[in-house]
């Protein structure tokens, strides 16, 4: 809980991915760019600053919110396989996560809604819009790689990522069939906005509404809530990787693990930022119908090849 998988290895993977992503996007747009562990140096910087608690806040919501966000990445990060270990598995793994990562959008919006002020109540609101824009498609794909795996093993649907490891051990990784190609690049789309990066930051939109949610927070709180974004982009590729890729817990030795792992973190952060390099901030409304027409099409088609045995 505390070292791997847990806080302190999820901390230090998804700083390092958000400073490798900052990087990549800069080389994109022909800058240097700031160095990979700047988000380290943010954090630690934050730590050290003053908290404020505005006068109109609800002081406990607002304070205990980025702990809410941070706890449940933690608990999340110990149903994914890593390096052929795995902290909790059971027979409903998927639906688990899947709660657990609505959480930290959850007390975003909770922190937003006790600071009492006006941006954030606009950030609120869009951050609603882009949780129902992305968790359509996002259980679509579950779903769709959950009977997949329960067809070859005559189990029904599974929700299993020990099954899922399993299968991928026995027959290749996902991404090597046809039929979940399609749902690969909409869980790929997914993730930029479930991490809440751009273009997909409607919530926050730094130039529009100071940080919408987060207007108001300073210090460690406000540092909480950077390293949550931080986790949730390694939890998220760690995802992809176990759903996908393989992931690093399919038996197969350290080494070929290793390496797989990072060949999904590479491909993640790669789109993510090239992504962000090229688009500018999708306004809300763009958003929801970019998810739920074009990502989830992606994602249903999937299911419907799956469906006809593909």
């Amino acid at each position: 809980m505390l070292l791997f998988p847990g806080l302190l290895f999820c901390c230090l993977a998804g700083l390092l991915l958000a400073g490798i992503d900052r990087k990549i996007v800069a080389r994109m747009q022909s800058r240097i760019g700031p160095p990979i562990l700047q988000p380290c140096y943010d954090f630690f910087k934050l730590l050290g600053k003053e908290t404020i608690v505005p006068r109109a806040a609800a002081r406990r919501s607002f304070l205990a919110a980025p702990y809410i966000g941070l706890i449940s990445l933690i608990i999340t990060a110990l149903f994914i396989p890593v390096f052929g270990f795995t902290a909790v598995s059971g027979v409903a793994d998927l639906i688990v996560i899947l709660y657990l990562m609505t959480i930290p959008a959850v007390a975003l919006i909770m922190g937003g809604a006790a600071s009492g002020s006006q941006y954030a109540g606009v950030g609120i609101s869009r951050e609603m819009v882009a949780v129902m824009a992305y968790e359509l498609p996002l259980v679509i794909v579950l779903l769709t790689v959950g009977w997949k795996v329960g067809t070859a093993f005559s189990t029904g649907i599974t929700f299993s990522l020990v099954d899922i490891m399993n299968y991928q051990a026995t027959y290749g990784i996902m991404l090597s069939k046809w039929s979940m190609i399609p749902a690969a690049a909409a869980m790929l789309l997914v993730i930029p906005a479930e991490v809440g990066s751009q273009p997909f930051d409607v919530a926050e939109a730094e130039t529009e509404i100071c940080e919408g949610p987060l207007v108001e927070y300073s210090g460690a709180p406000l540092a909480l809530f950077k390293l949550n974004h931080a986790v949730k982009m390694y939890i998220t590729t760690a995802l992809f990787a176990a759903l996908f890729l393989g992931g690093p817990g399919t038996g197969i030795v350290p080494l070929d693990a290793l390496l797989l792992f990072m060949l999904c973190a590479a491909l993640t952060i790669i789109c993510m930022s090239l992504i962000h390099a090229i688009t500018a901030r999708l306004k809300v409304e763009i958003l929801f119908k970019f998810y739920w027409k074009v990502v989830t099409s992606l994602a249903v088609l999937s299911l419907l090849m799956v469906w006809l045995g593909l």
